[in-house]
Parts: C-alpha cells; structure tokens; sequence
C-alpha cells in the first residue's frame, strides 16, 4: 500500500515515514502543499496523510484540490489545530480522519489499517502482484492479462489434484489389486 505523507516537520515526517515502512508500507514524503498537490496529481497512493500547515498552500487547500479532480483516496488529517471549527472544516472539505498532535505512532498505525480497510471495501478497487490482478469490484481474476475462471464462495469447485496424486492412486490400485490376488 502506498502511502503519501505531507509534512513540513522534518523530525516528524521522517518519524513517522520511517515508522510506516517499518510496518510495511510504501511511503513517499512531501513537505510542501504545492509538492503534495503535484504528487497527488501524479502518483496513485492508496492514503494521504496531511498535516494542514504547510507552506505555499496550506492542508485545506490541497484537501480541497484534491477532491475537486475527483480523487477519492482516504485523507487522515494531521496537524496542531485542534479547534472544534478546524476538525468540522476538515472533515466537510473530506477528510476521512483528523487527527491532533501529539499522538502515539501505534494510534496512527491503527487509524492508517482501519483507512486503508475501509477504502478496500468500497469503489473500485484493483490488486495487483506481478502479473496476477484481482478486481474486488468486480470480482475477477487475471494472470498475464487472461481471465481466471473463478468459483462462488460454496459453488461445486473441480477436484485439484496435486503433483504425484496419479501416482499415488495407481500406487493404491496395484496395492489393492496384490491384496486380492493373495
């Protein structure tokens, strides 16, 4: 999963960045708002987490940006305005989170899998591992660009035998056919 931090703190941005890849995410880092809103023109990421604060364009404005082109990635604002009327801001402009400094790394771990859970379950979504893609929204599968047959969840599913089962079935077939000749 990849995930973009913005954030114009460099002791905290390395923080945390070097945090989430510890946990195994992907983490590029911004530290401006013109920076974060041409990452985000560029680049697919799968969260955005944004400290509103910033230089040449504050949180809000790439907030709003982004959601003007449509992009509907899960935002987890982070930043020191903890005044009632900054949380509602954000969140009407779509945010999906907010959050005040100072937190702990493992709280923002937590809130960052609950986001990112979230976003797989709605939309469109597409996984992809080398040349194997999986479309959840569409429930289908392709390996090198070839569609997977796929069963329902409890539909007659073929027999798989694995490597050596003809072998061990003829195996079987001569052992019980000694057995009655003796």
């Amino acid at each position: 999963m990849r995930i973009l931090v913005v954030e114009d703190d460099s002791f905290l941005a390395e923080s945390v960045t070097a945090f989430l890849r510890q946990a195994g995410y992907e983490v590029t880092c911004e530290s401006s708002g013109p920076g974060a809103d041409a990452a985000l023109g560029n680049g697919k990421y799968d969260l955005l987490i944004l400290d509103v604060g910033l230089p040449g364009m504050d949180g809000f404005g790439v907030l709003y940006r982004l959601r003007k082109r449509g992009q509907q990635l899960p935002v987890l604002v982070l930043t020191a305005r903890d005044a009632v009327e900054d949380r509602v801001y954000g969140l009407n402009l779509g945010a999906d989170d907010y959050v005040v400094k100072p937190l702990q790394l493992q709280e923002l771990e937590a809130r960052v899998r609950a986001l990112l859970r979230r976003s797989l379950v709605g939309g469109e979504r597409k996984l992809s591992l080398g040349p194997l893609v999986l479309d959840l929204a569409a429930h289908q599968a392709s390996l090198d660009g070839h569609t997977l047959e796929l069963a329902a969840p409890g539909a007659a599913r073929p027999s798989r035998r694995k490597v050596g089962d003809e072998r061990a079935s003829a195996r079987h077939m001569c052992l019980a056919r000694r057995s009655r000749e003796s």
